[in-house]
């Protein structure tokens, strides 16, 4: 029975999609000095994103999933491309057109000019072939911004210049 079990158990595993994925990032500013990490972890149907920032004006700070992996401290992230929106939406939590797959609710920084973010997104993913699978052929870059994201002006909720930016990556295996 046991033996019989673990079988059962084994190939329930083995059919299941992996959904137990994880990617991480570390965080930098324009001056390509390093600000902050950042970690993404799958789970069922969300993702998990937990991390801290530093050097950030007190107050809140918009923050999204940007279309490219890329960032060019030199050219102030431009080089991260717009928000991540592989589905065409409006932007903001709060647009009735919306969302982006790259919207998240603002970050707060408090007096010391750190941030600890604890948030979930349900339209990003860490899976392949899952609608919003972040590591798609150019890759995506997570960015905070100087203002905050007023949650509904297209394109970007008028959230200002771009302050810090990491690559998301997978770990090295």
């Amino acid at each position: 029975m046991r033996i019989a079990l673990s079988l059962s158990l084994a190939a329930l595993l083995l059919a299941s999609p992996a959904i137990a994925q994880e990617a991480q990032g570390t965080l930098i500013d324009v001056n390509g000095a390093e600000a902050g990490t950042i970690e993404l972890s799958q789970g069922e149907g969300s993702v998990s994103i937990t991390g801290h920032a530093m050097g950030l004006t007190p107050g809140d700070h918009g923050i999204h999933f940007h279309t490219t992996g890329d960032c060019d401290a030199s050219a102030k992230f431009e080089s991260a491309g717009g928000h991540f929106n592989p589905g065409e939406h409006q932007h903001g939590l709060e647009n009735p057109e919306g969302v982006h797959a790259g919207d998240l609710p603002n970050l707060t920084v408090g007096d010391d000019g750190m941030a600890n973010i604890e948030l979930t997104s349900d339209t990003i993913s860490l899976v392949e072939g899952e609608e919003g699978y972040v590591f798609d052929e150019d890759g995506t870059a997570l960015v905070i911004h100087a203002d905050p994201d007023d949650q509904m002006t297209d394109p970007s909720g008028n959230s200002g210049d771009r302050l810090l930016c990491a690559v998301i990556e997978a770990p090295a295996q």
